[in-house]
């Protein structure tokens, strides 16, 4: 694999490959068209995979990154204060329910938040596909204030669905809310914990695109 380090195409066509993963599979893994992929390789467009659908995909192919055209490692090194196995998660400009055209990925970053890395995996949360957003809104009171800084998780999203908080898109609003299985293959209910919102109690999964799963919140105190 060594030989296909400088291209990041040609590595992901040759651990897909090697897989047994076909393009439209990944594609729906990263909530993306089911041609994205194929025209990611084949195509070259985009020029580059988005940070969060870089990470994603590393996370689902258990591979580094770097492999993928991103940087080597995000943990920090022992300096400005900062301790050994510290990792750097970025806080982005943006908040859930945040309003149509809301997006995360190319969001700028507005600061960076250290966590230590045992603490992050024994959340279970991947280090590489992290990132901050606000919560804005009182949708999901009590179990989220508005103001609330979450941790997403993105490389935690529909390959891994499991009933819980996730931040997600649906018609074209970024927002945080309750996902739940519904019966029947692929249905879910996407719930507002503030019985004051509303909720949707059987939707195909093809109505929303998940961004990742919240693994912690902090709270400002008042």
């Amino acid at each position: 694999m060594a030989d296909f380090v400088h291209d990041p195409r040609a590595a992901l066509d040759r651990l897909l490959a090697d897989k047994g993963i076909d393009y439209a599979r990944l594609s729906q893994v990263i909530g993306r068209n089911p041609a994205y992929i194929q025209q990611y390789i084949k195509r070259g467009s985009p020029r580059r995979l988005a940070e969060q659908d870089r990470a994603r995909i590393a996370a689902y192919l258990g591979v580094s990154e770097a492999m993928l055209g991103g940087p080597v490692q995000r943990v920090a090194t022992p300096a400005r204060g900062r301790g050994p196995g510290m990792v750097l998660v970025p806080k982005l400009a943006i908040g859930a329910s945040a309003g149509a055209g809301a997006s995360v990925d190319g969001e700028p970053v507005e600061g960076e938040v250290a966590f230590d890395s045992k603490w992050l995996r024994d959340l279970g949360a991947d280090p590489r596909a992290l990132s901050i957003i606000r919560v804005e809104g009182d949708s999901m009171a009590p179990t989220l204030d508005d103001g609330d800084d979450i941790l997403v998780d993105g490389g935690d999203a529909a390959a891994r669905l499991r009933d819980g908080i996730y931040v997600l898109r649906m018609d074209d609003v970024l927002m945080v809310k309750r996902i739940a299985r519904a019966p029947g293959q692929g249905r879910i209910s996407v719930i507002s914990d503030n019985p004051h919102y509303r909720s949707w109690g059987d939707l195909p999964m093809a109505a929303i695109q998940l961004i990742g799963r919240v693994v912690w919140t902090g709270r400002r105190v008042r």
